[in-house]
């Protein structure tokens, strides 16, 4: 088969959240795997691949210098890229769902892909918290996936959900992150109790909390944030006597001393600061300031702010130990305090 045909069958999916060079390579080996490439095909060349893909060189050669790697092509000087073989076998096709894209979904990704190996095909897709893109994107992915691994944080629009991931087998699906009511059978999930974990995580830094009067959480309005977030910080507040209160927009809300401010947004964070700042308050003195989710910046900003967290690469790496290790069972993945000076 001529190089120009063989292209046909290698795709680039625009929807995808999968590095490119990846698509290249798992679309290959597809093809391969499938009977549409045999052993001593010329596959496309660098300029075509670029050119009919509308990807980079810089992309095309990464994907074929990863496939070199795993020695199923090799190049020859002056001729092009041959399929060399044909003997391998990827027992795993995995079909990630994500909410969003974000810091902490890039740490699970990394380590969950680190995890599963390098014979696993996995597709990346996001659905931006969006019910309908999340039902569309699943109902056009059910053929030819081992497994599916879905984090199920929508604005709107959880009740449904139910309805859809119910209809995947439960030797096929990893729910990740989050819980969702509904889902019936035993599978696999690897999750956060939100309500349990951020009343420990709270308790734990108990002792400077107590400097302060009144705890407020920022929870914005119409928002992915599980509410049982606010099921755990209403239970600590009452268990220990602290003024608490739910504030939607931090913009507008009055700031006082004696205040602990628990920030979910890392916008409400950066907004919450500038205001303190422009106030004169000392934070860790004035006001407390807590933050939702570890970075490696909170550690410098203000000398460091107090997080609460969970593991992320640990959610990753349990999610593909329950595939690699065919596990149907709930994982619980705990938050943890990091007490720094903002508190």
């Amino acid at each position: 088969m001529k190089s120009e045909d063989l292209i046909s069958h290698i795709i680039i999916d625009e929807y995808s959240a999968t590095p490119k060079y990846k698509q290249l390579v798992n679309t290959i080996l597809y093809a391969i795997e499938t009977g549409k490439i045999t052993q001593g095909n010329m596959l496309p060349s660098i300029n075509e691949l670029s050119f009919v893909l509308e990807i980079s060189r810089d992309t095309a050669e990464k994907g074929y210098r990863r496939l070199r790697k795993l020695g199923v092509i090799e190049s020859i000087p002056g001729k092009g890229y041959f399929v060399i073989n044909t003997d391998f076998s990827r027992k795993l096709k995995i079909c990630l769902l994500f909410n969003k894209l974000s810091t902490h979904k890039k740490i699970i990704y990394d380590s969950f892909t680190k995890a599963i190996g390098e014979q696993a095909a996995i597709d990346l897709y996001i659905y931006n918290n969006d019910f309908s893109l999340f039902k569309s994107l699943l109902n056009n992915k059910k053929e030819g996936y081992t497994h599916y691994v879905i984090i199920p944080h929508f604005n709107e629009g959880d009740e449904k959900a139910q309805d859809i991931i119910n209809a995947i087998p439960r030797e096929k699906l990893v729910i990740l992150d989050k819980l969702l009511p509904g889902i019936t059978d035993d599978y696999a999930a690897v999750y956060e109790n939100f309500a349990q974990d951020i009343y420990s995580a709270l308790e734990q830094a108990l002792v400077p909390l107590s400097k302060y009067n009144t705890l407020k959480i920022l929870f914005p309005k119409n928002t992915y944030f599980p509410k049982e977030i606010l099921d755990g910080f209403y239970k600590f507040c009452q268990q220990y006597a602290f003024n608490h209160k739910v504030v939607d927009n931090i913009l507008v809300e009055e700031i006082n001393k004696g205040e602990v401010y628990i920030s979910l947004m890392e916008d409400d964070l950066v907004t919450l600061i500038e205001r303190l700042l422009a106030l004169e308050m000392e934070v860790g003195k004035d006001v407390g300031v807590i933050s939702y989710n570890e970075i490696p910046l909170k550690r410098i900003i203000l000398n460091g702010i107090t997080t609460i967290s969970t593991d992320f690469a640990m959610l990753g790496t349990e999610a593909a130990n329950c595939i690699l290790n065919n596990i149907r069972e709930k994982i619980h993945v705990p938050f943890y305090l990091n007490l720094r000076k903002s508190l």
